[in-house]
């Protein structure tokens, strides 16, 4: 008996549609299709076997930040992401090295759910 992966991450929204542009176009998910549930979200592709799933109907605070609830994404080339952010006009944190040398970068979505994107330490890519 094992977990095999992490399927997907789901997030309470406050606005789907203001929540979805900003996973589409600033983080440049891919929308896939969802289930017709009762109650309205939107899903999007992070990797091959995993997803991000948005719940609509968000009515309490999201409790978020970066040392506490965030999720992080593994990317290839965060100078590019930053540029990208700046020019889409997304706030972001100024890039940090955590002790094992991995680099991260940290923004908030329109409900201030964190997200961190990070490139591991140099002798880990390979």
């Amino acid at each position: 008996m094992k977990i095999l992966e992490l399927n997907h991450v789901a997030l309470h929204v406050a606005d789907l549609e203001k929540s979805s542009a900003f996973y589409r176009e600033v983080l440049q998910l891919a929308p896939i299709p969802r289930p017709a549930f009762t109650f309205e979200g939107a899903w999007f592709r992070l990797v091959a076997n995993q997803e991000l799933h948005l719940i609509g109907e968000r009515f309490g605070p999201v409790l978020s930040r970066r040392r506490g609830n965030h999720f992080a994404v593994k990317v290839d080339d965060l100078a590019a992401w930053e540029a990208h952010f700046r020019k889409v006009g997304v706030e972001f944190r100024p890039r940090k090295q955590r002790p094992d040398g991995a680099w991260q970068v940290f923004l908030s979505d329109p409900d201030g759910h964190v997200v961190e994107l990070f490139t591991p330490p140099a002798a880990t890519e390979a």
